[in-house]
Formats: structure tokens, C-alpha cells, sequence
């Protein structure tokens, strides 16, 4: 039996799509800034951290590997959160994620440092970053999710775009906070203990995005599927037990998320990287010059969201990644020759944010309308995370290494030319790929794609509105 929009709408009260985004967009923005505070912050949990006989380059290689280690456990938390999301339901699912993610980024703010409990301080830390990271694995499925299965067919990727643009918002506030922080109590006391404050910040943050989340209701096309009895009963047996389905996730990462990862954190957070230590751009110069990029730059995401709609989204996912492969060189040798110049640096680190929109602004529509219904959270969060946390977050990380080592292998042919530069061979490497894998194994899903045929019925515009 066909089942009408405005049907479903009457019967499970539906809320207003712009309350729905927005409820479900800032947490997902805290759960970012939380997450990626660290990042920000590496080089101080460096020193705090780690023995002050390091080498300090060491120290802050192994703080960006401690970063690392929270995107390693995204996957686990995609699998484990993946199977509550599918079982029990969407919502229930992103409130617990939003919950564990506050309470250990609290506790980061609290952790004795090395001084005072030794090597017992980093064995905290990653402890936290852990919990972090699979908190993470549940939460961007929970709520790519959560928004796809409100959107009408013909304007999911325009809807979904919304979702995306949180996790370089989260940043934008990472960098606004600290900066005020840092200039409000001064370079020294900031190092000393002044870094603790944005993460104990985040408890606030938390709780008042918990409480707009506790407002929304579950997903309507998840609420019909388990009413008609065709939710899944074991979502991890019959996800990872299926050899299509498997195949299909493995196609979902090294044609999508893997070489999206890359590139969303190369023109982010190699970017910082390069500005600050290799270019030796003051902290606040460089800090104001991505967050500019990043501001007009994530316009792009609504815009590629909304073409994916009408051109598909694989097309231009893939010329994201091609264009990666073609210009990341070039731009960062640009970068060098105008390393005195904010204006040149801004435009080309845009430029760098308008390639991550291209590849992350069409992509969770896609991997929306990759799975079926009642093993999608599952099925779209483990290759997300993967691709993400363990694909793209090492990009700082194996940027920082290959640099720092770059002069020991100057004799080799390709080193020898691009230098310090030999740090963007492995996001170049995985974004090639991505585009053979894209080209040849990825159908390029539309508007046309009708998620709502699963339950019998279709949901088109116009939306529901608020209730009484």
C-alpha cells in the first residue's frame, strides 16, 4: 500500500525540515569542534604530554599520531553505534554519541600531564581520544542519516549538504575559540594551562545542543519500516555476512570516502599544518586566513549538494579528486613562492576548500542511496569511517613524518624535485585512486533515486510543515 507524505506526516506529528537540520546539524557541529580541538592543539599536548627529553618534532609527530588514534576507532564506533542506529533507531542512537562525545572531551580538559603522572598522561590521553573516536563512528551516519530519511526524493543531496558543511563549521569554532583564548590570556599562560578551557567549553556546548536534539522525533522512513516489520533483527549479521554488500562498502571507500578523506584534510588540516610550520606563518595570521577560506568557502557545499541533485553525485565527486591529483603540487609550490602574501595564501587555500566541497557536499546523499534501508546506518558509517578516519585522518601525520624525512631521501628521483612537498605523494596517491574506482564501479545516483520505494511510498515536495 502506497503511503503518502502528508499521511506519515499527520501520523507521527512531523516536524518542520529546517527544525530537523538545524537540530540535528549542531550537534553534529559540536561533536566536530570537540573532536578536532586536538588537532588544533597538537603541538601543545606535544610538550604537556610526552617526555620533555624529546626532540620537540617528535613530540608534536607523536601527538599527531595520538590524533590519529581517535580516527582509527571511528570505524569500530561505526560498526558498534551502526548496529544500535539500525536496531533500535536513528535518534536513540546520535543522543548517546553526542553524550559519550562531551564527556571525554571534558576530560581531556582535565588530564594530569606528564609532569605530573609520567608516561601515565599519554596512556590518558589516547584513552580519551578513543572514546572520542567512536563516538564519532556513530554520530555522522546517526545524522546523515536522520536527515535523508526526511528529505523528499528530489532534494536529498541539496538537504544532506546542510549536514556536511558541520564538520568545517566545527573547525571555524575550534580556531575562534582557541584564538580568543589564546590572545585574551597571552602566549604563555595559554601554554600552561589556558589550553584546558575550550575543551571543558565544550560540557556547555553539549548539553545545550542535547537539549534541542531531545526535541526531535525518530526518522519517519525508519519509524515505517519497522511498523510494516522490515527493520532488521541483527543489522551487523546481515551487513557484514552479505558478500554484495560488502563489496559494495568496499566500492563506497575506495571510490568515495577514502579519497574524500584525503582531500578534506589536506586542504584543511595540511593546510594549517604548512602555513605554520613550513611557511612560518604567525599563528594568528595563518588561523585568520583559514577560517576566511573556510567561511566563504563552505557555500560550496549547499551548491554542490544541490547540482548532485540535478547531475548526479558521482560526477562531481570525481572531479574533485581528479583536480586534487592535478593541483596539489602546483598550489602548494604557489604557496611557497608567496609565503609573505596573506591575500595570494587566503585564495589559495579557498581554492584548497572549494575541491573539499566538491568531494564531501554530494557525498552523504550518495552513500544514503547506496544501501538499503535497514542496514544503512551500518552499512554507510563503517566505509565513512574508515575512509575518513583512518584514509584521511593519518594526512597530517604522514605529511609531518615524510617532511621531517624528506632530507634523508633527497637523492631519489621525485623527492629530490618536490621536497618538503613529498608529504602530499599520499593524499595524491589516494585520490587517484578514487577516481579509477569512481569511474568504474560507482553508478551516478541522482534525484531519481527513489529511497522511499522501500516502504511503499514516496516522499515529495512539498514538506510537511510543523504540526500543532
Amino acid at each position: 500500500m502506497s503511503v503518502s507524505a502528508s499521511t506519515m506526516g499527520r501520523k507521527s506529528g512531523a516536524q518542520h525540515i529546517g527544525f530537523i537540520i538545524a537540530a540535528s546539524s549542531v550537534g553534529t557541529l559540536i561533536e566536530w569542534y570537540d573532536f578536532y580541538l586536538y588537532g588544533v592543539l597538537a603541538v601543545f599536548f606535544g610538550a604537556h604530554f610526552f617526555s620533555p627529553n624529546l626532540n620537540p618534532s617528535i613530540a608534536f609527530i607523536a601527538s599527531l599520531f595520538v590524533f590519529w588514534t581517535g580516527f582509527l576507532v571511528r570505524p569500530f564506533g561505526a560498526v558498534l553505534f551502526g548496529h544500535l542506529g539500525d536496531l533500535i533507531g536513528r535518534k536513540f542512537t546520535f543522543m548517546l554519541t553526542l553524550a559519550l562525545m562531551g564527556l571525554a572531551t571534558f576530560l581531556v580538559g582535565c588530564l594530569p600531564v606528564y609532569a605530573t603522572i609520567g608516561a601515565l598522561a599519554p596512556v590518558l590521553l589516547v584513552a580519551c581520544r578513543v572514546v572520542q573516536g567512536l563516538a564519532l563512528g556513530g554520530e555522522y551516519g546517526g545524522a546523515a542519516t536522520y536527515i535523508a530519511e526526511h528529505a523528499p526524493d528530489g532534494r536529498r543531496g541539496l538537504y544532506t549538504s546542510w549536514i556536511q558543511t558541520t564538520a568545517t563549521f566545527g573547525i571555524v569554532l575550534a580556531l575562534l575559540v582557541i584564538l580568543a583564548f589564546r590572545l585574551g590570556m597571552g602566549d604563555a599562560d595559554f601554554s600552561a594551562y589556558g589550553w584546558r578551557y575550550p575543551f571543558l567549553l565544550s560540557a556547555i556546548l553539549v548539553i545545550l545542543s542535547g537539549y534541542i536534539r531531545l526535541r526531535l522525533q525518530e526518522s519517519p522512513l525508519f519509524a515505517q519500516l519497522k511498523s510494516q516489520g522490515k527493520a532488521s533483527h541483527n543489522p551487523v549479521k546481515e551487513t557484514y555476512s552479505s558478500g554484495r554488500n560488502v563489496g559494495k562498502m568496499l566500492i563506497a571507500l575506495f571510490g568515495a570516502t577514502a579519497p574524500e578523506g584525503v582531500v578534506w584534510y589536506t586542504g584543511q588540516f595540511y593546510a594549517l599544518f604548512y602555513l605554520t610550520t613550513i611557511l612560518k606563518v604567525p599563528y594568528v595570521q595563518a588561523y585568520v586566513m583559514l577560517m576566511i577560506a573556510l567561511i566563504f568557502g563552505s557555500t560550496g557545499f549547499i551548491f554542490f549538494g544541490w547540482l548532485s541533485d540535478k547531475i548526479g553525485r558521482k560526477w562531481i565527486m570525481t572531479a574533485g579528486f581528479a583536480l586534487a591529483v592535478l593541483t596539489y603540487i602546483p598550489v602548494f609550490e604557489t604557496m611557497l613562492s608567496y609565503k609573505d602574501s596573506p591575500v595570494v595564501l587566503t585564495l589559495l587555500v579557498f581554492y584548497m576548500v572549494i575541491l573539499v566541497t566538491m568531494v564531501y557536499g554530494p557525498i552523504a546523499a550518495f552513500l544514503v542511496e547506496f544501501f538499503p534501508a535497514k542496514i544503512r546506518y551500518s552499512s554507510m558509517s563503517l566505509p565513512y569511517h574508515i575512509g575518513n578516519g583512518v584514509f584521511g585522518g593519518l594526512v597530517p601525520a604522514a605529511g609531518a613524518s615524510l617532511a621531517a624525512t624528506s632530507l634523508a631521501v633527497a637523492s631519489l628521483p621525485l623527492v629530490g624535485v618536490i621536497g618538503p612537498l613529498v608529504g602530499l605523494l599520499y593524499p595524491m596517491g589516494i585520490a587517484a585512486l578514487g577516481v579509477v574506482v569512481s569511474l568504474t564501479a560507482i553508478p551516478n545516483t541522482t534525484s531519481e533515486t527513489k529511497i522511499w520505494d522501500e516502504v511503499g511510498g514516496r516522499r515529495k515536495p512539498p514538506l510537511v510543515p510543523d504540526q500543532p
